[in-house]
């Protein structure tokens, strides 16, 4: 087999060091908006759950919480490491595995559910449908993946209008500063939601809901098909 010197390298993207990690704060209520996500999931105990992007593990201790047999997901060694600690602290047992969408290990038809959340957008739009299939093929048959993201509602002939409204929203809402969301812009992929559901469509996922909310987020709920449900 050829050595594939041409894959995208995720460790590019930044986020990687434990400078970087040391700003992920744990807000007040992440775990019960994690907990309601998951409930709303139908997440039930003995599911083997994958969260892709974990950052500092909310989601992914959670998951454990309630049963589930966990693989909490991250490129970065430094985010790795706050979700183990974040686990311990709770008393929850994760699997921690340091890789990225286009590298976690998995079996195929393995996971009852798997989540990514902020992560997708490091990626270009052709490795984006890649790891988008390696996902579908992670899931067992009529499983569920949720994600969660940054993405463009509009056309491209409303860019202007939109980053300068998702930069008012994110300054007034989240403190963020406005260099932070210029290099977002810059540096990393967001695609437009119509994109990205076509995206999820052609690799086979069954689009159960789509949800723009906020300037430049989109949250997406698919269905990977049982062999009699697909065309």
């Amino acid at each position: 087999m050829l050595a594939r010197d041409w894959y995208y390298t995720q460790r590019r993207q930044v986020g990687l060091d434990t400078a970087v990690a040391s700003i992920y704060d744990v807000s007040e209520d992440s775990d019960v908006r994690s907990r309601q996500a998951l409930t709303m999931l139908g997440v039930k105990p003995g599911w083997r759950i994958a969260d892709i992007g974990c950052g500092n593990g909310v989601l992914a201790t959670e998951a454990a919480l309630m049963g589930a047999e966990v693989d909490a997901i991250d490129i970065s060694p430094a985010m790795i490491g706050l979700a183990e600690i974040y686990a311990r602290d709770r008393k929850a047992k994760i699997r921690t595995q340091p890789a990225g969408l286009l590298s976690f290990a998995y079996q195929p038809n393995s996971y009852d559910l798997i989540v990514s959340e902020f992560t997708l957008h490091h990626l270009p739009d052709f490795w984006k449908a890649v790891a988008l299939s390696r996902i579908f093929n992670a899931l067992k048959p009529g499983a569920n993946f949720y994600l969660r993201d940054m993405v463009f509602v509009s056309m491209p002939d409303g860019v202007d209008r939109d980053v300068e409204g998702w930069a008012d929203f994110s300054i007034k809402n989240h403190d963020f500063e406005r260099e932070s969301v210029m290099t977002h812009m810059r540096d990393e992929y967001s695609t437009f939601g119509w994109v990205m559901e076509r995206m999820l469509t052609e690799t086979g996922f069954t689009m159960v809901a789509a949800d723009y909310h906020a300037p430049l987020h989109g949250t997406y709920l698919l269905r990977k098909p049982k062999p009699d449900e697909q065309i």
